[in-house]
């Protein structure tokens, strides 16, 4: 089966974490893409996958920063 390819905000979104988090674990080779023509890139929602059942998890959860 085919896996979806996601966008670098789209991977963000679904791990709870920053864009920025997601090019730098990029640049580290913690997390495989693919590349979609010349500029743009995507994340195979089983690469998420992986990182969700690995333990990833934000730094900060979402929300617990209201004021």
């Amino acid at each position: 089966m085919i896996d979806r390819l996601l966008s670098i905000p789209e991977a963000a979104s679904r791990l709870g974490v920053k864009e920025a988090t997601i090019r730098k674990w990029r640049f580290l080779r913690t997390i495989s893409v693919v590349r979609v023509g010349s500029r743009s890139i995507r994340i195979a929602e089983s690469e998420i996958q992986r990182l969700i059942e690995e333990g990833c998890q934000p730094a900060i959860p979402p929300g617990s920063l209201k004021r």
